[in-house]
């Protein structure tokens, strides 16, 4: 596996897997995505992403954004090391990033802590 720098050409990958079913709802924003929202987004952002390439397939994504991480792996390859790998590295790159994970999101909160991030924060919220 190897991470290499977001492009345009990865652009459809992240959206794609973003707006999956059961890796939408692990994001706290969970709206789906557009074509058009996205390549607004990716215009001014895609210099913060890196994707995870195994055997030259694009197998997942990371992105740092004021130190903010945001992670997604393709549900074909979860539970194979890729999050922890991809986490890994790019702390490497970013050593004072944060993750931010629902309280649900069981794999997430699980993949950061094999990774020795500790829970320190929790945001409160009424919902209606």
């Amino acid at each position: 596996m190897r991470l290499v720098k977001n492009n345009y050409v990865y652009w459809e990958f992240i959206r794609n897997l973003r707006n999956m079913d059961g890796v939408r709802q692990g994001f706290i924003e969970q709206e789906y995505i557009s074509q058009e929202q996205h390549e607004l987004y990716m215009k001014e952002n895609s210099c913060f992403f890196y994707i995870c390439l195994h055997n030259d397939i694009p197998v997942g994504y990371v992105g740092v954004i004021k130190d903010d991480i945001r992670i997604a792996t393709h549900p074909d390859h979860q539970g194979k090391g890729v999050g922890s790998f991809m986490l890994n590295e790019v702390m490497k790159i970013h050593p004072t990033a944060f993750g931010k994970v629902k309280l649900e999101n069981t794999a997430s909160l699980r993949l950061f802590e094999s990774c020795g991030f500790v829970r320190k924060y929790y945001i409160l919220e009424k919902i209606d």
